[in-house]
This record gives C-alpha cells, structure tokens and sequence, in this order.
C-alpha cells in the first residue's frame, strides 16, 4: 500500500497552487479531508464549488470542503477510508443535491512548440462566442474573418494556476488547432510564472489525446468534485 502522497517531486508553483485550490498541500494522510474556507466563496465563473480535491497517482489525496460542512465530510471518510464512497456521499453530506465524481488531472511546465494558432482578444469582444466569455482572462481565438473557429478560456483559479479549456467548431476539426491553443496558451501562462492545469472526463477520448500531445502528461494524477445540479 502506499505511505506516500506522491512518487514525484512536483513543481513549487504546482504545490502552491493546490494548497490554495484544493486548501492543503500535500496529502498529510491517504484521505486527507480539510475544511477550505475558498470552498464557500465564488470561484472564477461567480458559482461555488463546495468540495474540490486532487489524489495523486498514489492514492493520496486532498478534498477540500465547505467549512460548513467539512467535519461531516471528514467524520464520514474516517469510517469509510474510501475515495468513490466519499464522493458518491457529497451530495447528502453537503445537503444539496447534485454529484461527486472525478476527472483527469494534468499539467505541464514544458508544453509542446507547436505554432501559434490564435490571437488573444478580451472576453467582452463581439466574435468571443458566449461559451468563452464567463473566464476571468483575455481569450486566445482562431478566426476566419471576424468569425470564431476555436478557442481557449483560461479559468485563474489563483496567483499560481491557471486552468485551460478549449473548444472547435465542428466543422474545424481534425486540423490541430485544438493542440496549437492549448500550447499557445500554456506557454504563455508559463512565461507569467504561473503552472498551467487541463482537466477532462476520463471518458473524453479526445480531450486526453490533446492534452497528452501539449505536454499536458497523464501522471495518474484526478480531480475530485461536486457538481451542483442545475
């Protein structure tokens, strides 16, 4: 079984940044349940993420809770001691409905040199489709003429991580600009001395191969939520 929070020696940025997101850092014990005091407050898109975490490719992971409700988080992981059981709870433990889950946690500090594909643009500007504009940054575009075509959001969680999203158009698809943004944007939070995130279902077949072939690793590594029902 394992004693440690992770195998590998992750960048400080990366440490610092999960301390503030996840509200600790590293895992202190396998199921390390905290009350974070973020968890109660908007995050970048104005909504509330009441339970957010990180488990490492050894099993140990962070989950930072609501304070209002982290010591019946913690008091129910103590029993179980289990990751998927916690999560499967979160709804009636936090006393809301929706769902716990996971996803594909990765980053990078030496994204892949593919070209540029795109121009930064603020988020009010007209040919940003509306998907783009609730991110808290400039967004990076692929226009033909004054009409989008692809596109990245950058979510700046904090001082030390910023999150990328992308999206084509369908019609778009299939010629890499999904994988020259995403480059593009993660070189450029780099050189802010940021550590750039991709998170992605761990069905989404697609999203892995672009974040695999940005430098974006699959290290083992999951994101642990609640996502409210809307």
């Amino acid at each position: 079984m394992p004693t440690t929070a992770t195998a590998e020696v992750v960048p400080e940025t990366l440490a610092a940044h999960l301390a503030r997101w996840a509200g600790a850092w590293p895992p202190e014990e396998p199921l390390h349940v905290v009350a974070n005091p973020r968890a109660a407050q908007p995050r970048w898109d104005g909504a509330q993420a009441p339970a957010v975490g990180v488990m490492t490719e050894t099993g140990w992971a962070v989950l930072g809770v609501d304070p209002s409700a982290a010591a019946r988080v913690a008091e129910f992981a103590a029993v179980k001691g289990d990751v998927d059981a916690v999560l499967g709870a979160l709804p009636d433990l936090l006393g809301r409905p929706g769902t716990g889950g996971r996803g594909s946690f990765r980053w990078t500090t030496d994204p892949a040199p593919f070209e540029d594909a795109g121009i930064w643009l603020p988020r009010e500007d007209p040919r940003v489709p509306a998907w783009l504009r609730p991110f808290n940054d400039d967004v990076l575009v692929v226009l033909d003429g004054d009409t989008y075509v692809a596109g990245v959001g950058v979510k700046k969680h904090d001082a030390f991580g910023h999150e990328i999203s992308v999206g084509t158009q369908e019609e778009a698809r299939g010629r890499g600009l999904a994988r020259r943004l995403v480059s593009q944007a993660a070189r450029r939070i780099l050189d802010e001395g940021r550590v750039p995130t991709y998170l992605h279902a761990p069905d989404n077949v697609a999203s892995a191969k672009v974040a695999q072939a940005c430098g974006f690793a699959d290290r083992g590594w999951s994101v642990l939520g609640f996502f409210p029902a809307r």
